[in-house]
């Protein structure tokens, strides 16, 4: 009788060393998961929305810590040097997507690779700069012709218009 307490007690930090394991392996800072765009969890949510945007997305979590909601986007590679502009840019959107759902700002968000995160500042630059390529994009939409918007082979190889692109590559 004595042990079941004992038990229970190794029981307790064994399964909290598991989890605090799995959520480092995640890429998540300490906090509370609110929404997380793994099927393994829970059912996936609602996408984000904004309306004056038609702007919607899908972060891999939203974690909140210390009343802040951080997005936090999950890449299954390698880390780069410096995160690509890219996975920036799709980062800033999370965040400018939280701020108009949850009327909370985002200091930043992080990004999640397999050996290595950043961690990358929401400032007011940043959402100028994606509201810019948001804009450019919206313009490209109408365009009889846009140009090719990179000088990577690999790129293009990939790309599902590569049948039909007179600018594709090699």
């Amino acid at each position: 009788m004595l042990y079941l307490p004992l038990i229970l007690l190794l029981l307790a930090i064994l399964l909290f060393w598991q989890s605090d394991r799995q959520r480092r392996a995640a890429g998540l800072p300490g906090g509370r998961v609110i929404y997380t765009d793994t099927r393994g969890w829970s059912e996936v949510p609602k996408p984000l929305f904004d309306a004056g945007l038609g702007l919607t997305g899908k972060p891999d979590y939203l974690v909140e810590r210390g009343g802040k909601v951080i997005p936090v986007e999950v890449k299954s590679g390698r880390a780069p040097a410096a995160p690509y502009d890219s996975h920036i840019y799709q980062l800033a959107a999370y965040c400018y997507l939280v701020e108009k759902t949850y009327r909370k700002r985002p200091p930043y968000g992080i990004i999640h690779y397999a050996d290595r995160d950043f961690a990358v500042d929401y400032t007011p630059q940043l959402e100028s700069s994606l509201l810019d390529l948001l804009a450019g994009m919206r313009r490209d939409e109408f365009r009889s012709e846009v140009e090719r918007s990179h000088e990577q082979a690999a790129r293009c190889k990939k790309c599902g218009f590569r049948d039909i692109c007179d600018q594709r590559m090699g």
